[in-house]
């Protein structure tokens, strides 16, 4: 039990970066920690399954840039591997005149991004694309795609494992401390001078450790004496389901001209690789970081959010917004109305309620949602001798593979390896 770098987490961006750091560093031994039994079990498996193609990215952010070349690789990939997916194609759409600059200065914004073949149409291309859809204009992003993205995840596993990487899943990494002197005396324990223990109280020695952490990046940053800046609040995604004898009325993705006055993007319409279509989702303060259902509640994680203030900061802005979430989250009407916006055919009675995710949001003091990925590490003993990815925010899955590369090469110049 003795590993060079340790990745902590089995989620899409930790094997796809324990993935791209054995394949650089075949002579080194790399082992992946999860908490579960199975691998990519929370964000990566509760998730729309969408290959974003980069058009709503501030320009010149990592989000932008990682995505358009993750979308590149992610297609690249499933051709290699096998992974099926679909080309199907989003259209964002504007149903009122106020949107119509909104959704223009998104198109500048894709085209700065380099994303691909984007285009503005008018109503009549849009119902030639989209039967059931109405919309003044939309942005047409023909390269958005969809793609099982836990079936990518087991993959990437699958790579890993091969090139001679190691998985332990049921270890929940608690504590990681310094060997101590009088430990060290042996070869390993110069070599090996980090410990990483499990809440059963196992350990594993390694020299470096990565940490991808989703919903307890924070957290994991504390154990290992760095910042508890930013701070992770979990949002709860509700989706609703098209009845299956209704998905014919949904080709592709449908999405609303995004409004920078509230967080969240708004619902929107999702095929999937299994056929279905997906509605939504909505947006609200989960009660528990693993909560996927209405009730769950863990006192520690509800205390963790509402004593911090960044939070009450972001819930005083978007009060009205948030209420309105809430109201949606309980009356399956008033996401209905939603929804036929879009699609006027649509009834309450042609959907379910569906599945749900939870979504690591990364919080700064002053209430703004950090909106780029933060790459994090810290000083001292142990501080120096680890990478926390703190965020990693949709649309992490499609950028995996690019993601993973930048990591490898963070890993490189601050390991040294």
């Amino acid at each position: 039990s003795t590993f060079d770098v340790a990745v902590v987490g089995a989620g899409i961006v930790g094997l796809a970066s324990a993935r791209e750091l054995v394949r650089r560093h075949p002579s080194l031994a790399f082992a992946v920690l999860e908490k579960e039994k199975e691998l990519a079990h929370h964000q990566s498996g509760h998730n729309s399954g969408v290959i974003h193609s980069g058009i709503y990215y501030k320009p010149g952010s990592l989000k932008a840039k990682l995505c358009v070349q993750g979308a590149a690789l992610c297609y690249e990939y499933c051709d290699q591997k096998g992974i099926p997916y679909k080309r199907c194609g989003k259209l964002i759409v504007a149903v009122e005149q106020d949107e119509i600059p909104r959704l223009k200065a998104l198109y500048e914004r894709g085209l700065q991004n380099n994303v691909r073949d984007l285009k503005l149409i008018g109503a009549k291309e849009i119902k030639a694309k989209e039967p059931f859809c109405r919309g003044l204009m939309a942005l047409d992003s023909p390269h958005t795609g969809i793609v099982n993205y836990k079936q990518v995840a087991q993959s990437y596993a699958e790579d890993f494992q091969e090139a001679g990487g190691t998985i332990l899943t049921d270890f929940e990494v608690t504590n990681m401390e310094m060997a101590k002197e009088s430990s060290s005396e042996s070869e390993d324990g110069l070599k090996y001078p980090v410990i990483v223990r499990n809440s059963k109280g196992e350990e594993i020695y390694c020299q470096h450790i990565v940490t991808c952490a989703g919903l307890y990046s924070d957290r994991l940053s504390e154990i290992s004496g760095c910042s508890p800046e930013p701070r992770i609040v979990p949002f709860r995604g509700d989706y609703l389901v098209l009845k299956p004898e209704k998905c014919y009325m949904v080709k592709g993705n449908i999405y609303p001209v995004p409004n920078p006055r509230f967080p969240f993007l708004g619902f929107h319409f999702t095929p999937r690789m299994d056929g279905s279509v997906w509605l939504g989702p909505n947006a609200v303060l989960a009660f528990k970081r693993e909560g996927y259902r209405l009730f769950d509640f863990s006192t520690g994680d509800f205390l963790d959010a509402v004593t911090y203030s960044g939070l009450w900061k972001l819930v005083l802005r978007n009060l009205s917004y948030g209420l309105g979430e809430m109201y949606r989250a309980c009356f399956l009407s008033a996401q209905v109305k939603q929804l036929q916006k879009f699609i006027p055919e649509v009834t309450i009675n042609d959907v379910l309620r569906g599945p749900s995710g939870v979504r690591a949001q990364a919080l700064d003091t002053d209430g703004n949602l950090v909106d780029d990925f933060v790459f994090d590490g810290g000083s001292g003993d142990i501080g120096s001798r680890v990478l926390h990815i703190r965020n990693a925010p949709s649309p992490a899955a499609t950028s995996s593979l690019a993601i993973a590369k930048m990591i490898a090469d963070e890993a490189k110049r601050r390991f040294e390896l």
